[in-house]
C-alpha cells in the first residue's frame, strides 16, 4: 500500500515562476550556474547551488549550505515565493516536442522508502549523499523532488484528466523549449480520490533522485533519534516527489566513450570485438534500434555490433541489460575497464546530446572509441527493482528533467 500525502508547498508567484524554475542541482556545473544567476537573480539555482553566491568553489562548506537557507527565506520574505495556506496535491505536466507526461506532486513516506515499498535500482555515492543530507538539514527543506514512477493505473489517469481539464496555475516554456504546466489540487474530495487510488498500489519505483531520497531518509532518521515527542506526523517524515505513470516516461540512451584502446592497435581491437559480437561496417543509423544492438564509432567510421542470441536470452534482469552486455562482454574483457564507477578512462554521455556528440568526442583526438546503446526500458528497470538488485551506473537517462523551485517542501 502506497501512501501519498498533500503538503503546503512553497512555490513561486505566477509572474515569477519562469524566472525561478531552474535546472536541478546535478544537471549543470557551478560555472554554468554562476552565469545563469548573473543573468537572472531569481533563479532557484541560488538555493540548490548556493555556491553561485560564494567567491570561490567551496561547494561543500557550511557557509554554502547556510547561504542556501538564507536565499530561500529571502525569496519568501520578498514575495518571490509563498507557501500555500492549505495542504494540496499538484499535477505537473511536462512537454518535450511530441512527448507529454503528467505527474502527481505530493509527499511520500520515509517509512515506505525504508521498508522497500519505494523501490530502488541504484547505489548511492557517499559523498553525494552527504552533500544532499547537509543541504536538506541546514536549509530545513527539500528543495528538489525525487522522480518516482508506478505501473500505470487507468483510475489515476482518469482523475488526472479531470483535473487538467481546468486552467493551470502555471504554464510556461523554459529557455530550453520544455513546457511546464501545474494544476493545484485543493479540493478535499479530489485529494482523497488520488490518495485512495495510490493506496491500491503495491509499490513505487525511483526513476531518478536516489541521492535526494537517501538524504531525506537520513535527515528524518537523525531528527527522530535526536528529537522528543516524535509522533510520525512531522513533515521531516515525508519526501517531496513527482510521481509519473511508467508508460508516460521517456527513457533515453546513456552512451559510453573510452579514452584509449587499452594498448591495442585498431585492427587487433576490432578482432577482439569480433570474437564477442557480430560486427558489420557502415552503420548509417548510428543509434541502435533494438536491444542487443550497439553502435561503435572508431576512426571516423560507425560499426554495428550485435550480441549473440544466447546473451540476449539471459535470465538475470541485470545481466540482460544492454549496459551490462557492453560492460561484461567488451569494456571489461577487451578494454580492461573493470569498474565503470571509478575508471577515469570511461565517459558517460546522455542520449539527449545525440550521436553527433559521440563523433565530436572521438574526432577531437582526446578519445578513441564511442558506443551508442539502446535505451533501458521501464519494464527492465522495474524488474531489477522488484528483485532488489542494482543496475550498473548510468543505465538510464530520463527526459525531460524536473525543474527545481516550482515546489519546495519545508520540514516543519
Amino acid at each position: 500500500m502506497v501512501a501519498v500525502k498533500p503538503f503546503r508547498a512553497v512555490r513561486p508567484q505566477q509572474q515569477y515562476v519562469k524566472d525561478v524554475a531552474s535546472y536541478p542541482y546535478d544537471a549543470i556545473d557551478s560555472r554554468e550556474a554562476r552565469r545563469l544567476t548573473r543573468e537572472n537573480a531569481k533563479s532557484f539555482l541560488r538555493i540548490v547551488k548556493a555556491e553561485v553566491d560564494s567567491p570561490d568553489d567551496t561547494a561543500d562548506c557550511d557557509e554554502v549550505y547556510e547561504k542556501a537557507r538564507e536565499n530561500l527565506y529571502a525569496f519568501m520574505s520578498e514575495g518571490t515565493l509563498f507557501q500555500d495556506e492549505k495542504a494540496c496535491l499538484y499535477i505537473y505536466r511536462q512537454g518535450m516536442g511530441d512527448h507529454v507526461q503528467y505527474g502527481v506532486v505530493g509527499c511520500v513516506d520515509v517509512a515506505d522508502y525504508e521498508s522497500g515499498v519505494i523501490k530502488r535500482h541504484e547505489l548511492t555515492r557517499s559523498d553525494k549523499e552527504a552533500d544532499r543530507t547537509k543541504h536538506v538539514d541546514r536549509v530545513n527543506a527539500q528543495t528538489g523532488p525525487i522522480y518516482l514512477t508506478y505501473r500505470a493505473s487507468k483510475n489515476i489517469d482518469s482523475i488526472v484528466r479531470e483535473i487538467v481539464a481546468g486552467d493551470p496555475e502555471y504554464d510556461f516554456t523554459a529557455d530550453d523549449g520544455i513546457t511546464h504546466s501545474v494544476w493545484v489540487v485543493d479540493n478535499d474530495s479530489a485529494i482523497e480520490r488520488v490518495r485512495q487510488e495510490f493506496g491500491q498500489l503495491d509499490s513505487l519505483y525511483i526513476a531518478d533522485g536516489h541521492h535526494r531520497a537517501a538524504a531525506a531518509a537520513t535527515v528524518a532518521r537523525t531528527r527522530r533519534e535526536e528529537g522528543t515527542g516524535h509522533n510520525g506526523a512531522e513533515e521531516y517524515n515525508h519526501i517531496l516527489a513527482v510521481i509519473f505513470p511508467h508508460d508516460q516516461l521517456m527513457v533515453m540512451d546513456y552512451n559510453r566513450v573510452v579514452r584509449d584502446l587499452g594498448g591495442l592497435g585498431e585492427e587487433e581491437f576490432i578482432g577482439r570485438v569480433r570474437e564477442r559480437f557480430v560486427v558489420s561496417g557502415n552503420f548509417s543509423r548510428r543509434s541502435p534500434q533494438r536491444q542487443g544492438e550497439f553502435g561503435m564509432y572508431l576512426k571516423g567510421r560507425w560499426y554495428r555490433l550485435q550480441a549473440g542470441e544466447k546473451r540476449l536470452k539471459e535470465d538475470e534482469p541485470v545481466a540482460a541489460l544492454d549496459v551490462s552486455l557492453l560492460q561484461n562482454d567488451l569494456l571489461r574483457p577487451v578494454l580492461g575497464i573493470d569498474d565503470p564507477r571509478t575508471d577515469a578512462r570511461l565517459l558517460f554521455v546522455g542520449g539527449i546530446r545525440g550521436m553527433d556528440e559521440l563523433e565530436k568526442l572521438v574526432d577531437s583526438g582526446e578519445n578513441a572509441v564511442a558506443f551508442s546503446l539502446y535505451p533501458t526500458t521501464m519494464d527492465q528497470l522495474m524488474k531489477v527493482a522488484d528483485r532488489g538488485e542494482v543496475m550498473p551506473p548510468k543505465s538510464t537517462w530520463f527526459e525531460p528533467k524536473l525543474r527545481s523551485g516550482i515546489f519546495v517542501h519545508l520540514l516543519d
